[in-house]
């Protein structure tokens, strides 16, 4: 006579049996949300994705650029793996690949044309801790291009007035979202001279979403671990409304720029 497993199973191996199919019901819905990568490259010197999002991915004409400057990103990195697996194959002991991942989000769409986007850069080759970039980009879809904010002021020229009234506006939100966060700022750091009054140091920016259908309530600054602090404060998203820098507007500014800060933009401290 055969006597079935179940039959001979103690009540603690049919518990622990049931407890594992639990587990593994929970965590395969996890599994299946992951997002999958748009670009994937993996190989033992490097575990390298580019991930859009679904607002990126809606329009096709930013997300075939944003697409094309990923896999650059990923091929460019991979050459240098590659060349340090070679110089250095130690380094790559147990299956310690550089892993490097790139994501694109949208955050805002204004006048119908300009959109926002956050791009975040992951890297780990070793170390103490991975470190984490984060810079923004401005696409025009009337023109299916990138841009800058310099059309939207009257003038934008280095250490110019509107630059200075920006950058004394990003230190000052900065300033704030720390006394928030309980982070002490009277150690010395001279933190804000990483903030400068140019159009490519003032910050990464976007362009903040408005209460007001189709504008754009400000400017929100985008700074990476390091950028304005220790690494231990992690990154700064602060805003600045768009009444702060309005003498600059110039009539293209002036037409995309009004309303409150949207409540879904406000970032959590």
């Amino acid at each position: 006579m055969i006597t079935s497993l179940s039959s001979i199973a103690s009540p603690l191996q049919k518990f622990s049996c049931l407890m594992a199919v639990l587990m593994l019901a929970g965590i395969a819905p996890a599994i299946a949300a992951e997002p999958k990568p748009d670009f994937a490259v993996k190989t033992k010197y490097i575990d390298a994705s580019v991930l859009l999002d679904d607002g990126i991915k809606s329009n096709a004409t930013l997300a075939a650029n944003c697409l094309a400057e990923g896999k650059r990103w990923v091929e460019h990195n991979r050459a240098d793996a590659a060349q340090e697996f070679k110089a250095s194959p130690d380094l790559f002991r147990e299956n310690r690949a550089w892993t490097f991942e790139r994501s694109y989000s949208r955050v805002s769409q204004v006048d119908g044309r300009y959109v926002s986007v956050v791009r975040t850069d992951y890297t780990y080759t070793g170390g103490a801790h991975p470190n984490t970039d984060i810079d923004t980009i401005l696409w025009d879809d009337s023109a299916a291009k990138r841009i800058s904010i310099r059309p939207f002021f009257k003038e934008t020229a280095d250490n110019g007035a509107t630059m200075r009234a920006l950058r004394a506006a990003a230190i000052a939100a900065v300033k704030a979202d720390k006394k928030a966060r309980g982070i002490d700022d009277a150690g010395g750091i001279d933190w804000y001279k990483g903030i400068e009054p140019t159009l490519l140091k003032v910050g990464a920016v976007t362009l903040a979403a408005s209460t007001e259908p189709g504008k754009s309530a400000g400017l929100e600054f985008h700074y990476p671990p390091y950028a304005v602090g220790p690494y231990v404060e992690g990154s700064f998203v602060v805003f600045v409304p768009w009444q702060t820098f309005e003498p600059y507007l110039s009539p293209q500014g002036a037409a995309i720029f009004a309303g409150d800060r949207a409540k879904a933009a406000k970032q959590d401290k």
